[in-house]
């Protein structure tokens, strides 16, 4: 006989569930081959947080290096003035001056030569160039009516070209005037810091030097201060023969055009003389455009043939005989590389920028010579030109 709870011992009692109705508390195991679960790895959020917090740091420090743009051209314009300056300072310094006397005697002493320059050409300077911007409709007028005679060439009218002008900028006349006001009050306060950070600089001297030699190791200090010597000593030559030249160049030309009877002859020798020798390459010939061009307007064939004539010679005579003796120290640079760092700092800088590229490449080049070793040259045909078949 079958006891009734044989059944129930075999675990298909009726008190256990069975079919659609039985339940676990355990997780389903997923197949092998089963895709991962859906819930983003733990690392994401915070790598989500750190770009965000990325860009805005590189946004926040781009806008800042845009803001310090005009602070940064004006320290580098204070430094290549203190590096211009330092020998005057180091030979007062040794014949027994202290160096914050020296460092402001030289610095003083440059800006009153620069101010007495500027009262005893200043007035004519400036008087000669108000009439040049008054003449400028009739020199215009004058060279209008030359390419139509000579080249049948018709260019715009100078009413027609003001009444452009005035369509385009004549809702911005207040805040033309507002900038310019700005402008002075900026130009000043620039001036101020470039004077006050070119003599902090000069009456460090020393010291400077060895607080930037104190971050190093005694390797890297000798490098450092063979390095400092030789830029300092390059810029300087380099600053002091430009103006050097610039001076003779203004003098020269002025003197020839005075001759001449040009008008306007003080503001036309000073833009060639800054012009020819702060623009490289082509620099001569901007600055020998505009006399020649002053010339032919108000004078007349015969005076523009003669400028154009001395602003050539000359160039040659500075080229070949004064350039070489007053710059024998001086860095000298390629004539293509130095009017592409003319352009990409003028594009960049802007009329400043221009003006410091030239400085800026000297030192740049004073750092490859010193820390690049140049080799001998192989023998080969590629690095001469074939002789002549004169020679040959």
């Amino acid at each position: 006989m079958t006891s009734p709870s044989s059944s129930d011992a075999g675990g298909t009692g009726s008190d256990v569930p069975t079919g659609p109705e039985q339940t676990s508390t355990e997780q389903p195991v997923a197949p092998p081959g089963a895709p991962d679960s859906p819930r983003p790895p733990r690392w994401l959020p915070r790598a989500l947080l750190m770009a965000v917090a990325a860009v805005f740091f590189a946004v926040f420090a781009w806008n800042a290096l845009g803001a310090l743009e005009g602070l940064f051209v004006n320290v580098l314009i204070a430094f290549f003035i203190a590096l211009a300056l330092e020998p005057s300072t180091v030979w007062l310094v040794r014949h027994g001056w202290r160096r914050g006397l020296a460092a402001a005697v030289t610095l003083l002493g440059s800006l009153v030569v620069v101010i007495v320059l500027m009262t005893l050409f200043g007035n004519l300077f400036v008087q000669q160039l108000v009439e040049l911007a008054q003449s400028v409709p009739r020199l215009y007028a004058g060279l209008q009516d030359f390419l139509v005679d000579r080249f049948d060439v018709v260019v715009p009218d100078t009413q027609n070209l003001l009444r452009q002008a005035l369509d385009e900028f004549g809702d911005d006349v207040a805040s033309g005037a507002l900038l310019v006001g700005t402008t002075v009050v900026g130009g000043l306060l620039a001036t101020l810091t470039i004077l006050l950070v070119a003599y902090y600089l000069l009456a460090a001297g020393p010291r400077f030097r060895a607080a930037v030699c104190g971050w190093l190791t005694p390797a890297r200090q000798q490098e450092m201060l063979h390095l400092w010597e030789i830029t300092q000593g390059k810029v300087s030559d380099y600053i002091g023969s430009r103006v050097v030249l610039a001076a003779v160049s203004t003098a020269v030309t002025f003197a020839f055009l005075a001759f001449l009877q040009t008008p306007y002859a003080v503001p036309l020798a000073v833009f060639v003389g800054v012009v020819s020798q702060f623009v490289p390459t082509i620099g001569a010939y901007l600055g020998g455009a505009l006399p020649t061009i002053v010339a032919l307007t108000a004078q007349g064939w015969p005076q523009a043939l003669g400028v154009l004539g001395f602003v050539i010679a000359y160039q040659q005579f500075e080229n070949l005989y004064l350039a070489p003796k007053v710059s024998a120290r001086a860095l000298e640079m390629n004539a293509a590389v130095s009017l592409l760092v003319v352009l990409a700092f003028g594009a960049v800088f802007g009329v400043l920028g221009a003006f410091l590229a030239l400085p800026v490449a000297a030192t740049v080049q004073a750092v490859a010579t010193t820390y690049f070793r140049r080799h001998e040259l192989v023998e080969s045909h590629m690095l001469r030109d074939p002789e002549s078949a004169a020679k040959a």
